[in-house]
C-alpha cells in the first residue's frame, strides 16, 4: 500500500518527536502523616540514540524521576511520554539497572539471569530466549561465566550480568540508577568505558543518573542538572564533546567547575 501525503507527514513527524518527553513532572512521597516532594515542575526531553545524564546532589529527585519513567512511580502532576503515549505502568520497553549488586536472582545460573525477562514477558521461548542471552552475555564480555551463579561473581561481572540481561530485552529507553556508584574506582572506570563501547555498538536510548559531575561528563551526551530538593531544573548542557581521552584536560576541567558553580552556588 502506498502512503498517502497526510500518511508520510505523520510519519515525519513521529520521527521528529523525542523518544521521550517528560512534562512539568512533579513527584511526592506520601505517607499517613506527611507529604514529600521529591521534584517540582521538572521537564526535560530525550532524543533517539541519546545519552542523557540526570546529574545532582543526593536528595534532587533524580532516581524519582527514573522511576517516574519507568512505571513505578504516578506523577503528583505532569506528564511522562514515550513516543508520544503516556506512561502508565512499567513495561519491557523500558529496562532498568539499579546500584545494588544483589539484583540477580542468587538461585538462577548466569545464563538463565540474562534469559529470564524474555521468557516472562513471553518475548520468545526458551531456547531462543537462551540463546540471545548467550549472544548479550559474549558481547559484555562474559561467556565464560554462563554457567556460574551471582555469588561466583565479582561486584563489577554482576553489573555486567544485570547489563546483558537489559540489553537482551532491546527495551526503548535503559535506565540506569547509578549502576557504578557502589564499585572501586578502576572497575567503575572499566564499566563506564565497556557501556560507551556498548552504545557505540548497539545506539540504544540511554537514560543515566549520577551524582558524579565526572561521571556524568564522560557518560552523557546530554546533562541536565537537579537542583536541591525538591528538583527542578538547573540547566542542561552538552556533554558530547568529552570523552576519556580529553577528561584530564582544561576544557574539561572548567565544564566540571562550571557544573559545580550552577549546582551549588545559588
Amino acid at each position: 500500500m502506498v502512503a498517502t501525503g497526510w500518511q508520510e507527514q505523520q510519519a515525519l513527524a513521529a520521527a521528529a518527536l523525542p523518544l521521550l518527553q517528560v512534562r512539568d513532572l512533579t513527584l511526592e512521597y506520601r505517607s499517613e502523616n506527611r507529604t514529600a516532594r521529591a521534584t517540582h515542575e521538572v521537564g526535560f526531553d530525550v532524543l533517539e540514540g541519546d545519552r542523557y545524564v540526570l546529574l545532582g546532589a543526593s536528595g534532587c529527585g533524580k532516581s524519582s524521576l527514573l522511576k517516574a519513567v519507568a512505571g513505578f512511580l504516578p506523577p503528583r502532576s505532569g506528564e511522562i511520554l514515550l513516543q508520544g503515549v503516556p506512561v502508565r505502568e512499567p513495561g519491557p520497553d523500558r529496562v532498568v539497572v539499579f546500584q545494588e549488586f544483589d539484583q540477580l536472582p542468587p538461585w538462577k545460573r548466569v545464563l538463565d539471569n540474562v534469559a529470564f525477562g524474555l521468557i516472562a514477558s513471553r518475548q520468545c521461548g526458551r531456547d531462543e530466549a537462551r540463546e540471545r542471552a548467550a549472544h548479550a552475555l559474549a558481547t559484555v564480555g562474559l561467556s565464560r561465566a554462563a554457567d556460574a551463579y551471582p555469588h561466583q561473581l565479582s561486584g563489577g561481572m554482576k553489573q555486567r550480568v544485570a547489563i546483558a540481561r537489559a540489553l537482551v530485552m532491546r527495551p526503548r529507553v535503559l535506565l540506569m540508577d547509578e549502576p557504578f556508584a557502589a564499585l572501586d574506582a578502576l572497575t567503575r572506570r572499566s564499566l563506564q568505558e565497556e557501556l560507551l563501547r556498548l552504545w557505540a555498538e548497539l545506539r540504544f536510548t540511554l537514560l543515566f543518573v549520577t551524582h558524579s559531575i565526572e561521571e556524568a561528563l564522560l557518560v552523557g551526551s546530554r546533562v541536565l542538572l537537579l537542583s536541591p530538593h525538591p528538583g527542578r531544573v538547573r540547566a542542561e548542557l552538552d556533554a558530547s564533546g568529552f570523552d576519556f581521552a580529553n577528561s584530564g584536560s582544561a576544557a574539561f576541567q572548567a565544564q566540571q567547575q562550571r557544573i559545580h558553580r550552577l549546582l551549588f552556588e545559588l
